[in-house]
């Protein structure tokens, strides 16, 4: 009773301070340590300007949101927001379309491909034909077909996510066992839709959460590389103080970026913990 008190005790301060309070010290210390390695090949570095060190980048994240931009909305009319913001605003309006969409499509495409074999037939030489040409080699034909604008960065994010979901759908559906659907027949499920609904869907679950986990990730990357082409957002600003050699600016836009994949990566998990609360 005792060795079970202690550990209930444990679970609670692990939840208490957000994990495992020996791996986050871990963390601490390697995050410390990166920073001290950042400074001292900052400080090695000439002209200082080629590498700027943590202090440096960390005030130039700060001024992103300290320096305004004058803003047409909606109902607010002209307002000032913080540049920062503003141009993550910009990126998002084309990272969660393509993210959705490009989700939506690759899980329905992968989960008929993994449950119908003529379907599987007809499709599976095309994506082996399709699959291994990078995402950010549509560019010129997403500039060409809907112009440097949100639309062909959003097309590019597509690509990329419809990919990473349609294999995972596809392996999960795959992988789901026969005696479930052997089970679900006797008690009555026939039609393909129930099954897949019923049945296949939730099975083949962890599998598409984490290939929709990882389009989270990858797409946001990818978003960056989509707006090199010049649409606007993170990543254009990163090539456009670049050029201008303000690169703590470039930086302070990467660490931008960082800190909102993050955010939406914890976002995820807690709904997939959620989600997946009946395993």
């Amino acid at each position: 009773m005792s060795v079970d008190l202690d550990l209930e005790a444990d679970g609670r301060t692990a939840r208490l301070v957000g994990g495992d309070p020996i791996r986050l010290v871990r963390g601490t210390v390697g995050i410390a340590a990166f920073l001290a390695l950042w400074w001292l090949a900052a400080r090695a570095t000439t002209p200082s300007y080629l590498l700027p060190g943590p202090v440096v980048s960390a005030s130039a994240f700060v001024d992103l949101f300290v320096r305004r931009t004058s803003v047409d909305l909606p109902v607010a009319g002209t307002t000032a927001v913080p540049v920062g913001l503003y141009k993550l605003s910009q990126s998002l309006f084309h990272y969660i379309p393509g993210l959705v969409v490009g989700n939506v499509a690759g899980i329905a495409v992968g989960v008929a491909m993994g449950w119908s074999t003529r379907v599987d037939d007809y499709l599976r030489p095309v994506v082996r034909l399709l699959r291994p040409i990078p995402p950010l080699a549509w560019v010129v034909f997403a500039v060409l077909w809907f112009g440097i604008n949100h639309t062909g960065a959003a097309f590019i994010v597509f690509v990329g996510a419809f990919w990473i979901t349609l294999y995972g759908a596809y392996s999960g559906v795959e992988g789901v066992s026969r005696e479930y659907i052997e089970v679900a027949s006797g008690l009555g499920v026939e039609s393909d839709w129930q099954m897949i609904r019923l049945v296949v869907l939730p099975a083949a679950a962890p599998s598409v959460l984490t290939a929709v986990r990882t389009s989270i990730g990858r797409c946001w990357m990818i978003v960056v590389g989509a707006e090199l082409f010049g649409a606007p957002g993170v990543g254009y600003e990163i090539i456009n103080a670049s050029n201008n050699l303000a690169l703590d600016t470039s930086i302070a836009y990467m660490f931008l970026i960082s800190v909102v994949y993050v955010g939406m990566d914890v976002a995820f998990r807690a709904v997939e913990r959620r989600v997946l609360a009946w395993q």
